[in-house]
């Protein structure tokens, strides 16, 4: 190693050891969080919201007390279900920042995760605005007469404070919200044994409606869509990823235990509801908790604590969110958004968040689209359940989650995610698809680069895997299903320049190519280096191209080592292409590698221009064919003519040429009957657009069938290079000579 060699490799070492220590320096001055206050508390605080204070009275009420059992437990058994799903992930994985999106975008993509995640961050913002009306509506419950505008507008002023200064003051400040909700549930309990239930049971209700809609009936499930939203908040805590000490332990711990007692505190409220007061009462007072419980003002606490708790849980956590999405550039002025303070604040990304939430807080009435931000967080649970049930079922060694789930969880909760959106508005899922699918296409337009990796190969390769193990139950004809896939040998990279664009037009549109580079001629070393960008260009112009390189002796003990290969895989390319041998060595090698191929049911494209004349303007093609004696009678069996008519067929349609079909006869009396043959064999191979011509005499010396810038011709078994150089010379053309394998057929 050279002197400047180490300098440079010393710099660079210090160059990485700077980076390590400054990354340990901003995780030293960032605080991070445990499982009680970074994923229990403001996941907890997210389900007991205004709901549960308001409406879940008005569920039993309508339901009955089974009914709204049922609607408890549908509900929570979708978002629970999507919990254990997000706790298996999350144990398999190193979660990054912004949750559900670091999540989605690790397993199939940035593309994808950013989708998802986009929208999650507008519905996250958003949802700020609803918790800050719906705060307003109980803080008018005290106060009718303050301004509802100046109400909403200090309140954000409030959330905004404290999330400016750090989520540690915000988690504090959920403590203290925690103890309120706490003393307003002490204060039902005591209410329930104070003697608050003396009614009966009403254990299917009658769905009369609500006061709005002057009791004019309801259905069960339009009860569903309005109590569902009090399920979700799975996220919150998951929404911090970024800054947990172990979200490994954090998120699954943190999560289903909030998601477990919210369970059994709804239901338990359920069961004190109906017993506490008549369906009339319940249906018709949504304060009715506040009356019912044995103080009311700690209920009223807890509602104005649980709305504005909500609030700033989704405060601090959308411009997380909105950080991780600019951490890998899937939106504009990323650098500036994905920046943060030491302390780990992103004080840009939240600033853009209030500019958002003031500007909904200026629109006064967000009902309208209240369905969209619900729907926008049921397709990011529905994305968690698929990405755990496609990584289960791919059984990739990757997927090894420390806690691990039965295939139905994923499976039942992102069915339930769908069936949810559909219940609670069918218009606005289809509205929240299409903005996620516009997002994707913008994105795969972008070539995001993601410095990790993802399993979107895996998922393509498991499935070609299943499909080609059921297509090999299936009959073994390929006769209809027949594409040209070509084998092409490399010697030299720029022998194969010169056939790139015929290459493409042979297989274009669903063949593929395999370049097989020979050493010999050309080292090893760089065949490696230049393949991989020759491969580049048949992909760029839509066609698929791998390539390998193979070591041997000579030329045909390459070849032959190649074809015997590839003949037995199941994606196996099914023609040979090959040049006019150069040498009378070369000419008795090529002559056993067609032999090999076509033992190995591979065809032989053979390309023939030895004047260099090339494919001139490629506006007309002649497919010749051999002379039949006496036998011009058709059948399902032309002999050696079906690649030649397929491949035919192919330059025609991607040159947008001429189609000649030409037959030679011997005998001029058989005229006429090999022209009807050819005019049947167009026929039957839906040619619509074809001339036919009839030469006699000598097929090798006829020269009277028009200009064409190439000729298709059937090659013999043992083949006369010489004699195919002559053809080629007097035709003053290129020619390609085909041999059939027998997997082609014309007119299939």
């Amino acid at each position: 190693m050279s002197d400047d060699d180490k300098v440079t490799r010393g710099e660079d070492s210090e160059s990485l050891q700077e980076q390590v220590e400054e990354k340990a320096e901003e995780v030293r001055e960032q605080k991070l969080f445990g499982t009680f206050g970074g994923v229990f508390t403001p996941t907890l605080l997210t389900i007991l919201g205004v709901i549960m204070y308001l409406r879940e009275g008005w569920v039993v009420g309508n339901a009955g007390l089974l009914g709204a059992w049922l609607i408890i437990l549908i509900s929570f058994m979708i978002t629970g279900f999507t919990g254990f799903s997000l706790s298996s992930i999350t144990t398999n994985i190193r979660i990054g920042p912004g949750g559900a999106f670091s999540v989605i975008s690790q397993s199939l993509g940035l593309e994808v995760g950013g989708s998802i995640g986009i929208p999650l961050y507008l519905a996250q913002a958003l949802a700020v605005s609803m918790y800050i009306f719906g705060f307003r509506a109980g803080w008018q419950w005290i106060f009718p007469e303050h301004s509802a505008l100046v109400i909403d507008l200090v309140t954000f002023v409030v959330l905004f404070g404290i999330a400016f200064v750090s989520a540690a003051l915000a988690f504090r400040i959920q403590y203290v919200i925690l103890a309120i909700i706490g003393l307003s549930l002490v204060s039902i309990m005591v209410g329930a044994f104070q003697g608050s239930m003396q009614h009966p049971v009403q254990w299917w209700g009658e769905f009369p409606g609500s006061p709005t809609d002057a009791f004019s009936g309801i259905g069960f499930w339009a009860v569903f869509a309005v109590f569902f939203p009090a399920s979700t908040g799975i996220m919150a805590g998951a929404n911090m990823s970024g800054e947990l000490k172990n979200p490994r332990r954090s998120i699954p711990g943190g999560t289903l235990s909030a998601i477990g007692l919210s369970l059994i505190i709804y239901l338990a409220l359920a069961y004190w509801l109906a017993r506490s007061a008549t369906p009339d009462e319940l249906a018709g007072n949504y304060t009715i908790m506040i009356d019912k419980a044995a103080w009311g003002p700690p209920v009223l606490a807890g509602l104005l604590g649980a709305t504005f708790s909500s609030a700033l849980s989704s405060l601090v956590g959308a411009p997380r969110i909105l950080q991780a999405l600019s951490q890998h550039k899937i939106i504009p002025a990323s650098d500036w958004l994905s920046s943060k303070t030491k302390g780990g604040e992103p004080r840009n990304a939240l600033f853009l968040t209030g500019a958002i939430v003031v500007g909904a807080l200026m629109l006064r009435n967000l009902n309208a689209v209240a369905p969209l931000i619900t729907l926008f967080f049921l397709v990011t649970y529905a994305m968690i359940n698929i990405v755990v049930f496609l990584e289960q079922n791919m059984q990739l060694v990757s997927f090894r989650p420390l806690f691990r789930v039965p295939r139905f969880v994923p499976l039942i909760g992102a069915l339930g995610c769908i069936f949810a959106m559909l219940v609670v508005n069918p218009i606005f899922t289809l509205v929240a698809i299409v903005v996620v699918v516009a997002i994707h296409a913008v994105l795969i337009r972008r070539q995001l680069e993601a410095p990790f990796g993802d399993v979107r190969s895996g998922l393509f390769v498991a499935f070609a895997e299943w499909a080609a193990k059921k297509a090999g139950e299936l009959a073994t004809s390929k006769e209809r299903t027949w594409k040209a896939n070509l084998l092409v040998p490399v010697e030299r990279v720029e022998e194969l320049r010169k056939h790139l664009d015929f290459l493409s037009d042979i297989s274009y549109p669903k063949g593929f190519i395999k370049l097989v580079g020979l050493t010999g001629r050309t080292g090893r070393g760089k065949l490696m280096e230049e393949l991989p960008a020759q491969a580049d260009k048949f992909s760029d112009a839509g066609i698929f191209a791998s390539w390998t390189v193979i070591s041997a002796a000579t030329f045909g003990n390459n070849l032959q080592a190649g074809i015997e290969t590839f003949g037995g895989t199941f994606f196996r390319p099914n023609v040979l292409f090959l040049t006019l041998p150069e040498t009378s060595e070369r000419e008795g090698e090529t002559s056993d590698i067609i032999k090999t191929a076509l033992e190995n049911q591979i065809a032989i494209a053979l390309l023939a221009d030895p004047d260099n004349l090339g494919l001139g303007k490629g506006q007309m093609i002649n497919v010749w064919f051999t002379d039949r004696s006496h036998d011009w009678d058709l059948s399902m069996e032309l002999g050696n003519q079906d690649l030649a008519l397929l491949l035919g067929y192919k330059l025609h349609k991607n040159w947008n040429a001429g189609l000649r079909l030409i037959a030679s006869v011997k005998d001029s009396e058989r005229s006429s009957e090999a022209k009807q043959f050819l005019r049947s064999v167009a026929k039957l191979a839906r040619f619509p657009e074809v001339e036919i011509s009839v030469q006699p005499g000598d097929p090798d010396q006829n020269l009277e069938v028009g200009e064409a810038d190439l000729n298709i011709i059937p090659l013999p078994v043992e083949p006369d290079f010489e004699r195919l150089r002559q053809i080629c010379r007097r035709r003053q053309t290129a020619c390609l000579f085909t041999r059939d394998a027998g997997d082609e057929n014309a007119l299939a």
